[in-house]
């Protein structure tokens, strides 16, 4: 087989995605701000979502907005503006409880929920689906056919990697059909030896040098030729966030790391890479 050729960088669009919650609502911060408190603390994820709506309208640039249902109820307007931006609205599920810490019911009925407030409070189809931490692997697999039942026709929520919370890494790098009528949209990965690397944002791209994160996604583009899948949230282009306090030397570090230099990588992505929806980018069929 002839090695593959090198694909122009600008000739590829990239998939960027943004999962739309709050500080708050942090899987890791779990442990240390309960459920019982969220009403009462008061949320930052619209002004942070709107500046993201800002950069991309600056760079001529779509994204889908993978937006957990709790928040939508809380925000409508922010979702409606997602929406009148050219955006996709894409689900984060309701109340960002991992996939698999809940019943397969529990699952079920979280997913339909969070599609039901999406569409009712957006007006548009919602086909798309990314769990909360990446919570889907090999042992809760059933989650593919609550989704296909719930009508999704996209899920971006199995990440092919090795971590201490969540991973597959067994799983197919690319695109593919895990169930009869539902693609799975992995996040962007770079092969290295003889394991998968994160390379589609999160806190891997706080804490690397900028470099790495575009030398992945353009290795991608050319020698893989196929389009990167770049996610981050938007509390994470907010240095002003209040401190959680008591946290472990872990969970600070992941969680704060470079959170003042964020915004300045997302805009030097936004230039140097070309960025879409990921509904057209990879014509899953679930609209334009």
């Amino acid at each position: 087989m002839n090695a593959p050729t090198d694909v122009p960088q600008d000739a590829v669009v990239n998939a960027f995605t943004v999962d739309v919650e709050d500080y708050f609502q942090v899987s890791a911060l779990a442990p240390y701000i309960p459920r019982t408190r969220w009403e009462a603390i008061p949320c930052r994820v619209e002004r942070n979502t709107d500046r993201i709506l800002e950069l991309l309208d600056v760079h001529g640039a779509r994204a889908t907005f993978f937006t957990l249902g709790w928040v939508a109820e809380r925000h409508p307007q922010l979702v409606q503006r997602i929406v009148a931006g050219g955006h996709e609205l894409a689900s984060h599920g309701y109340a960002h409880l991992r996939a698999s810490d809940q019943t397969r019911q529990e699952f079920l009925d979280d997913i339909v929920r969070a599609k039901q407030v999406l569409e009712q409070i957006g007006g548009v189809a919602v086909s798309g689906y990314r769990a909360p931490s990446f919570s889907i692997g090999a042992g809760n697999l059933w989650a593919l056919d609550c989704l296909r039942e719930a009508g999704y026709r996209y899920s971006s929520s199995i990440y092919p990697v090795r971590h201490d919370h969540y991973g597959m890494p067994d799983a197919p790098r690319f695109r593919y059909q895990s169930r009869d009528g539902l693609l799975e949209l992995p996040v962007t990965t770079v092969r290295v030896g003889a394991r998968n690397w994160p390379a589609g944002g999160g806190g891997w791209f706080r804490l690397l040098p900028y470099g790495i994160s575009s030398w992945c996604i353009s290795r991608v583009n050319r020698i893989d030729r196929q389009p990167a899948i770049f996610y981050f949230h938007p509390w994470e282009i907010d240095p002003q966030q209040p401190r959680v306090g008591g946290l472990d030397p872990k969970t600070r570090f992941r969680h704060y790391v470079n959170l003042g230099r964020m915004e300045g990588r997302v805009e030097r992505l936004l230039r140097e890479f070309r960025w879409g929806r990921m509904d057209q980018v990879f014509s899953t069929g679930a609209g334009t």
